[in-house]
């Protein structure tokens, strides 16, 4: 069986669907180490402008191929990012001229790697599976200027219908996402599963469930993207100002709002707040293991209120204190299923400051939730499911 997988980011690059596509692509030759071939199509690591890990454009290895496509310097602003994808989907369907699969594999957050994984089943005439990692006709009301939204949702309404038709079938990494999805296409099939947890976080937990000494200041740490959705700009520059003297901040990331939250952090005065750019997931496991309490947000959107971000899975498995402002099914998943973490309404900064009162400045195990969520299970799973379509009668 010839396997093809579309995901804008692979390994080494930094982001959730670069770690869920290497689960997926391993979980796969550990299942069928004979008779499979596995062609990946992605890129040179590009997320951040500020960090880069070297990568081979082509690899090969026994039933793996990988193509990584090299994209102009972006700085995660919407222009240039379209103009990546553009490089990205031109480039694939070059490699892919020549070549056959029996399956494609196509897991997308903004819409447009599912659009190409459609497209290329259309020329090709392959089975189709899609993972459906965000709702961008959603989220585009709250990222684009209104008259932008007005001309350009209608496109990506169409796009949005015209790939989930053309899938035999389709994954949702929110369960938040179900509504949305099974009335505008009740005759797809849908299957749920979600983010998880990587071995590297389980293996790097150094819990120490003895009561920490009362310390001056709180470590509190967020490790992500500092972008719109984030929202960190709307919400921690008065919340550092407000806990200076308690709480000491440390940011790492990178991201298209980072100038705007520096600015916001100087003109606050905020003395507490500590911003690194992006490090290698080694780095950012030991930076985690080293401070008191993890951080969470996203923007006040309406759009945001049906995701589940994979930051919460990695977040819970250290066993570390959560501080979340999120909403809808972000904040009933962590309610009904991690210990020791609070939530609150995004960008409340009273709340925020209120509800961390309730936090248990302490690690803890949180063993019920590492068996549930363990990425390496939930990736065997879903693999069944996606070979499941290649079956005669399906």
């Amino acid at each position: 069986m010839r396997i093809l997988v579309l995901s804008f980011y692979y390994p080494p690059d930094l982001s959730a669907g670069s770690f869920r596509t290497d689960a997926f692509v391993r979980a796969i030759l550990n299942k069928h180490s004979n008779g499979v071939h596995i062609d990946v199509i992605t890129t040179v690591p590009n997320r951040y402008s500020t960090f880069s890990s070297a990568a081979k454009e082509h690899e090969e290895n026994d039933g793996l191929e990988v193509f990584r496509i090299k994209l102009p310097l972006h700085k995660s602003g919407m222009w240039d990012q379209s103009l990546a994808f553009i490089k990205f989907f031109q480039n694939a369907n070059s490699i892919v001229s020549e070549k056959k699969y029996d399956l494609i594999y196509a897991t997308s957050s903004r819409l447009m790697t599912a659009v190409l994984g459609a497209w290329i089943t259309t020329r090709i005439k392959a089975r189709l599976y899609l993972d459906i990692r965000d709702i961008f006709v959603d989220t585009i009301n709250n990222v684009l200027p209104g008259k932008a939204t007005f001309f350009l949702k209608p496109v990506f309404s169409f796009l949005e219908w015209w790939a989930i038709n053309k899938a035999d079938k389709v994954n949702l990494v929110s369960g938040g996402f179900r509504e949305y999805f099974e009335l505008r296409y009740p005759n797809q099939k849908f299957s749920f599963f979600t983010n998880g947890i990587d071995d590297e976080f389980i293996e790097s937990r150094h819990i120490n469930i003895e009561k920490k000494e009362k310390k001056k200041l709180i470590k509190v740490l967020y490790a992500g993207n500092f972008g719109e959705g984030q929202g960190l700009h709307m919400v921690v520059p008065m919340l550092a100002k407000k806990m200076q003297g308690r709480v000491q901040f440390v940011l790492i990331g990178d991201g298209g709002r980072k100038s705007q939250l520096k600015s916001l952090l100087y003109n606050a005065g905020c003395k507490n707040v500590e911003l690194r750019d992006p490090v290698s997931r080694d780095k950012l496991i030991k930076a985690y293991c080293e401070s008191d309490v993890l951080f969470l947000h996203l923007n006040d959107y309406a759009a945001f209120r049906k995701v589940l971000p994979s930051k919460i899975f990695e977040y819970a498995a250290l066993g570390k204190p959560i501080w979340a402002g999120v909403s809808g099914f972000s904040a009933e998943f962590i309610k009904a299923e991690i210990e020791n973490a609070v939530v609150f309404s995004p960008c409340d900064v009273n709340e925020a400051a209120n509800v961390f009162e309730n936090l248990d400045v302490n690690d803890m195990k949180r063993p019920e939730f590492i068996s549930k969520f363990t990425r390496k299970n939930i990736m065997e799973l879903m693999v069944n499911d996606v070979l499941s379509i290649c079956k005669k009668g399906t």
